[in-house]
């Protein structure tokens, strides 16, 4: 099995990329934001693309990359009402509800441990409902450090105590995945295809699925704490 569930008291899950399908973040950042701040710049989008691109990779893994916030007043837009315009285009990934289901009686304490900053937070779980399967809703904005850096694990455990080692932590973003093996979590799991509309990833450097099925076992029997 990819995961030993008897060493697990404690599954931490991310949730753009991992529990939701991240084609909604990267249709919002790579085309809508593109096109509207072109519109307002009076460029051509494939230069404010590339322009754009730019501005992102200089604070990417930062707090401020995932800042609605921070983008808002960089780039003069209202992000957030454009946003919500976009709501419809946020999707659970495959089979996503059931294993929060099955968790929800396995005995186990469940975090969602996100990223994303409050405002998409906010509007994601009115959208799909799945805060309501989790004990704990951490966001990396309330520790003022992205899950990336070493200081969010120790603000973390220094707020809300728990066993790195017997936890479980799923994510689809392998910086952050590092950064917890290195702060001493005990097994990991990486997602092969955060956005349904993108390449399968196959060179990962973590144990990966493609979906949650894989890990659900006959009728969620193996997750079952005892």
């Amino acid at each position: 099995m990819l995961i030993d569930w008897s060493r697990v008291d404690l599954v931490m899950l991310d949730m753009d990329g991992t529990l939701l399908d991240l084609h909604f973040d990267n249709h919002f950042w790579r085309q809508l934001v593109p096109q509207h701040w072109a519109q307002a710049r009076g460029l051509d989008v494939a230069q404010a693309r590339h322009e754009l691109e730019q501005r992102y990779h200089k604070e990417r893994g930062s707090l401020s990359w995932y800042s609605v916030d921070f983008w808002s007043e960089e780039l003069g837009l209202d992000l957030l009402t454009l946003k919500q315009s976009e709501r419809g285009r946020i999707r659970l990934r495959p089979h996503t509800q059931d294993f929060l289901q099955a968790l929800a009686g396995s005995g186990r304490q469940r975090w969602l441990v996100t990223n994303a900053h409050h405002h998409s937070l906010a509007l994601k779980l009115d959208v799909t409902g799945i805060g309501a399967h989790f004990d704990l809703i951490i966001c990396s904005h309330e520790l003022a450090a992205a899950k990336e850096s070493a200081t969010f694990w120790q603000r973390l455990q220094d707020r809300h105590p728990f066993p790195a080692s017997a936890c479980l932590l799923v994510d689809d973003n392998e910086e952050v995945l590092d950064t917890a093996c290195a702060y001493g979590i005990g097994q990991v799991l990486c997602i092969r295809q955060p956005d349904s509309q993108q390449a399968r990833r196959n060179d990962l450097r973590h144990p990966a699925i493609d979906d949650f099925h894989e890990i659900m076992g006959d009728a969620c029997r193996h997750i079952t704490k005892t």
